[in-house]
């Protein structure tokens, strides 16, 4: 018989110690924390005490009013997250089996590629396996990349960003994304050639965020030109409100590229004839490294992976 000396065997860790460690670290109070659990506050107290026991540490600082979680404790709260995302999705891939079904994966994908990489990926996906339950999240990079480490995605399209933990990360870089000015239909711009942006400057632009990559190389396009950055400004990262904002004004979006052309091939937006130097960093697929992929997020990784070399001509390793 193997001799298993996993140390979470040797101190016999149990589901309801780590289900209590994240009620505690969203509760902030034993009491609450052990109302959710449903179980009494000696006992949420007594499972706590035995596990700070064996890890020798303690996890939580007890407060006057509540429970704040320790250096240790932030540790042991991130890893009880993802050891029950694991096991939810553990469960709901023996369901899906039991019913028949191939099995689940959930992507991440951030807007431009939203639009022109994953719905052919997650064709060919659905052609090859109909009964493969795919869910799909449109965000931004940092959202997605926190559900990543949740463990509730599989697989994103997304950035990768200096803050990121690289460590247990995979990335393959597909390409840069592309910036342009969009307006309404019909908008005064579209007339005039020879379009610069000193002719903007009066202009009312909707722009992403501050504190945004794409929002900061906006400002110093302008300032590079030697112009102050505009002040008339909406900010937005929302495509409904944007394109619903447009056809009721004469105002000026930066979005994606892709997304432009998307817009534009609906009739929606028109593309204004100015160059925009900004551009976003390049988005690419990741994957963990830290943990296996099921076979469903297999599947789905090959598509992406085909359908990229027919999208932005771009071959990535098959594997």
């Amino acid at each position: 018989m193997a001799h298993y000396t996993h140390w979470f065997i040797r101190a016999r860790l149990k589901t309801r110690q780590l289900l209590l460690l994240v009620a505690l670290a969203e509760e902030g109070n034993i009491h609450r924390a052990s109302q959710v659990l449903n179980m009494t506050q000696p006992a949420a107290s007594k499972l706590l005490k035995d596990l700070e026991d064996v890890l020798e540490v303690p996890l939580f600082e007890r407060l006057p009013r509540g429970m704040r979680p320790t250096w240790y404790g932030e540790t042991m709260i991130r890893h009880a997250r993802v050891a029950l995302a694991s096991l939810n999705q553990a469960h709901d891939e023996l369901a899906g089996l039991k019913a028949g079904r191939f099995g689940q994966v959930a992507v991440g994908c951030v807007t431009a590629p939203g639009l022109t990489l994953l719905p052919a990926a997650v064709a060919q996906v659905k052609q090859q396996h109909p009964s493969l339950q795919v869910s799909v999240e449109i965000e931004t990079s940092p959202v997605l990349m926190e559900r990543l480490v949740q463990g509730k995605l599989d697989v994103l399209v997304a950035r990768l960003f200096a803050e990121h933990d690289k460590a247990q990360l995979r990335y393959e870089a597909l390409v840069e994304e592309p910036i342009s000015a969009i307006v309404r239909p019909g908008h005064p711009l579209l007339g005039l050639s020879g379009l610069t942006l000193r002719d903007m400057l009066a202009t009312g632009w909707i722009v992403p965020p501050a504190g945004s990559v794409l929002r900061h190389r906006f400002d110093l396009m302008f300032q590079e030109e030697g112009l102050a950055p505009p002040i008339n400004l909406i900010e937005t990262s929302a495509l409904l409100f944007i394109t619903r904002m447009l056809q009721s004004s004469d105002m000026v979006a930066i979005v994606a590229t892709d997304v432009a052309r998307y817009y534009a091939a609906h009739g929606i937006v028109s593309l204004l004839p100015v160059t925009m130097d900004c551009h976003m960093d390049a988005f690419g697929l990741i994957t963990r490294t830290d943990r296996l992929l099921s076979p469903a997020a297999q599947v789905m990784v090959r598509a992406l992976k085909a359908v990229s070399l027919d999208v932005y001509g771009k071959q990535l390793d098959p594997s």
